[in-house]
Parts: C-alpha cells; sequence; structure tokens
C-alpha cells in the first residue's frame, strides 16, 4: 500500500454527511500519522471541520459552479497525491480529477457518473448500510480500518463552551443543569414531524417538571419555532438562530438529550455522545439515523417508509410521521432520561 503524503476529502456537504464521514477522517490520520490531510467542503460548514482533530487544511468553496470553478487552479497547485471523493456526484468526482491527482478513489455505486473519473472504485456490498460505515469502506480499501470503535474527534473549543455557557446562563439554565435540545425542523418538509405533536412533547415534559426544553436551530427555522411556540401551554426555552453551526458540538454536548427530526443536528449530537430521540418518515434510520447504540428511533411502519421523497405521494399525507405519537415519543424521551440517570 502506498504511503500517501498529501490527501484530500471532498465532501463539500450536507452538514449530517460531512459528520458521517469523521471517522473516515479518523482511520486515515490513524493510518497516515505524518500525511497532510485537507478537506473541500461548502463554507457554510467549515466552522464544524475547524472543531476536528486529525485535519491539516480545510479548503472552504462557496456555492454554485463559480465558486468550485475558482478553487481548481489552488488545488492543482497542492500537488496532493490521493484524492478521496465521498460526495459521490459529478461536480465532486470532476473536482477530483481536476486536481490532478494521479490516485482518485469513489463509490463504484456513486451517480451522475462520477465513477467514471475515479482511477479506484470501492464497491458497496448493500445500500442498508449506515453512512458511517460505508464511507470507512473508503478507508479499509486504503489499509485504514479503525482498529476499534469509529470515532469522530470532534473536539468544542474552550471558547465555544464558554459562549455556550453564557448563552444557557442568559436564559435561566443553571450550569450542570438537565434540559433537553428540540430540533423541529428539516431540510425537507417531509421529514417534519407535526409541529402541534412537538408542542404536546414539550408541554407534557415541562408540566410534569421532568426537565426544561429548549427549542435549537438557525434563523431560517424561526418560522416553524415560533410555530410549536404559538401552540404551547408551557414556556420553553427559545434559542433559536441564537448559536451557529460552528458552536452546535459545544451547545449539544452540554445538553441531557435532542429530541429531532431528521436531521444535521441529530448526527452530531451523536457525535458528541448525546442521547437522541428521534422521529424518522421518508428516509432510513439504517442508513442515516443516529450513529451508536445509545439512541431511540421512532417510526411508524407503514409500508411506503422510507420513499426517500421530498414530495408524499401517500393517500394519506405524511403518514409515515403524523401516525407516531406524541405520547409514545414522550415515553422514549423519559425512558432516555431515565436510562442516563442511572449511569
Amino acid at each position: 500500500m502506498p504511503d500517501y503524503r498529501r490527501i484530500l476529502i471532498i465532501k463539500p456537504s450536507s452538514l449530517g454527511d460531512i459528520i458521517h464521514a469523521l471517522p473516515t477522517l479518523a482511520a486515515l490520520r490513524d493510518r497516515f500519522p505524518s500525511a497532510h490531510i485537507a478537506w473541500l467542503v461548502k463554507r457554510q460548514w467549515a466552522g464544524v471541520l475547524e472543531r476536528v482533530d486529525g485535519l491539516d487544511r480545510i479548503w472552504p468553496i462557496e456555492a454554485g459552479l463559480k465558486g468550485w470553478l475558482q478553487i481548481v487552479p489552488s488545488l492543482r497547485a497542492e500537488a496532493f497525491d490521493l484524492v478521496i471523493d465521498l460526495q459521490g456526484l459529478f461536480r465532486s468526482g470532476a473536482m477530483a480529477w481536476l486536481t490532478g491527482c494521479p490516485t482518485r478513489i469513489g463509490f463504484a455505486n456513486g451517480r451522475e457518473g462520477s465513477p467514471f473519473l475515479y482511477t479506484q472504485t470501492v464497491p458497496v456490498p448493500t445500500p442498508d448500510m449506515h453512512a458511517v460505515d460505508r464511507y470507512l469502506l473508503v478507508a479499509a480499501s486504503l489499509g485504514a480500518a479503525p482498529k476499534g470503535s469509529p470515532e469522530f474527534r470532534m473536539r468544542p473549543t474552550p471558547t465555544d463552551r464558554e459562549r455556550v455557557a453564557q448563552l444557557l446562563k442568559s436564559v435561566g439554565l443553571i450550569s450542570g443543569a438537565p434540559w433537553i435540545a428540540m430540533n423541529v425542523s428539516a431540510r425537507w418538509d417531509t421529514k417534519r414531524w407535526p409541529l402541534e405533536h412537538f408542542a404536546a412533547v414539550a408541554d407534557a415534559l415541562q408540566e410534569k417538571r421532568l426537565t426544561a426544553v429548549a427549542l435549537i436551530g438557525g434563523l431560517d427555522d424561526r418560522a416553524v419555532t415560533q410555530a410549536v411556540l404559538s401552540r404551547m401551554q408551557t414556556t420553553p426555552i427559545d434559542l433559536t438562530g441564537l448559536t451557529s453551526p460552528e458552536l452546535l458540538p459545544a451547545l449539544l454536548a452540554s445538553a441531557s438529550l435532542l429530541l429531532t427530526n431528521d436531521s444535521g443536528p441529530m448526527h452530531i449530537a451523536a457525535a458528541m455522545g448525546t442521547p437522541v430521540v428521534a422521529l424518522f418518515g421518508p428516509t432510513s434510520w439504517t442508513r442515516t439515523g443516529p450513529y451508536g447504540s445509545k439512541h431511540r428511533v421512532l417510526t411508524s411502519g407503514v409500508p411506503c417508509s422510507p420513499c426517500f421523497s421530498r414530495t408524499c405521494k401517500n393517500a394519506v399525507q405524511l403518514e409515515c410521521l403524523t401516525t407516531i405519537h406524541p405520547k409514545a415519543v414522550g415515553d422514549a424521551v423519559r425512558e432516555q432520561l431515565t436510562m442516563q440517570a442511572a449511569h
């Protein structure tokens, strides 16, 4: 096996997919401890990668074709001897080729013709394997299979932890006090559990004084957060828009649990060791659920799920999510909190 010295990982998005690829980075770092390892990522997620051990350089790219092409001359000048395309699309495969690197590796089942742009392809034995394990197939093909459990190696900075502590203090949460993060948004509308269900669960948890509930999300999530708040009888903490993506590792590490749709924050929480209760409808929890054994995933079991569609074609709209009852979700949250307290 060649002793690669300059390695580029291409995995520009999305947030959850980037988190899934972190154990592959850790495995590569262990296999090639002296190598220069770089990562090509969309600028909006670069701050998250800055909190990850094992990277020598982050190459942020701007959105759009122009942003991709602008960076090509700089990447060619880096003289990489190994490029790994974990995105598996034409644009990422073309970028791998444009670097001029002689060794380009990607998945044999990559889409949009991307495998034709690689010098080596990695077969995927089944589509129903978790994304973390699928990406690790590439590491294994390079003699870099993890020796133990996959590691995410995400390290919030001391400043991150201090900023989160100050934020929580400003909304009345005492340092070390238990609280639940609740993420009610998702990139696809079809991945969103009904807002009234989230409101009902949050009310039940707060009425029984089990724990404080804090709604999280970005500025773009204000509308859905407000819709949940308007349906609640109790008053939760509203952190929507008060944090940035790079603060999510520190924020979610301080939470007792995350209740969420299938989303990027779900994967950060799991990577930080925070228990997750996740609600899955059109997507597959076996492929992209919270990674690890300490989490709970609730599904409806309707025959058309998972459909992997952003448009629901079922006669009963979003039946895969609407039939997940708030009581079942509340019970799952309480069980997770009880298990956590026992440890």
